[in-house]
């Protein structure tokens, strides 16, 4: 089910990290305008972020984040060429992962 997208860029001593991550996030609360029935709770609940293996961000979510959310955060340590891998798992057990080189200013 989705796709994370990252741009991760070196800015000083600090990775800029940002990432898009393509997920419907329905609350469970919201009803269908054609049939009148609630929408499925269907949400992240855990993002992961590693660097060469090493978890740099673990959150967990629920419902009140919106549709295709944007992440963004700097990570202290890390250099041109080292390896992201960014994660999260939904309330339904479905799953996803990108990958990218931190690049070079």
């Amino acid at each position: 089910m989705g796709n994370i997208r990252i741009r991760a860029v070196m800015n000083g001593g600090y990775a800029d990290i940002k990432c898009l991550m393509l997920h419907p996030e329905d609350t469970g609360l919201v009803k269908n305008k054609a049939t009148g029935k609630l929408i499925p709770a269907h949400f992240i609940t855990n993002v992961t972020a590693t660097v060469n293996g090493k978890t740099v961000l673990s959150a967990q979510w629920g419902i009140a984040i919106s549709k295709n959310p944007f992440l963004a955060f700097r990570v202290k340590g890390a250099k041109a060429g080292d390896k992201l891998v960014i994660s999260w798992v939904d309330n339904l057990g479905e799953s996803a992962s990108g990958t990218a080189t931190i690049a070079a200013s």
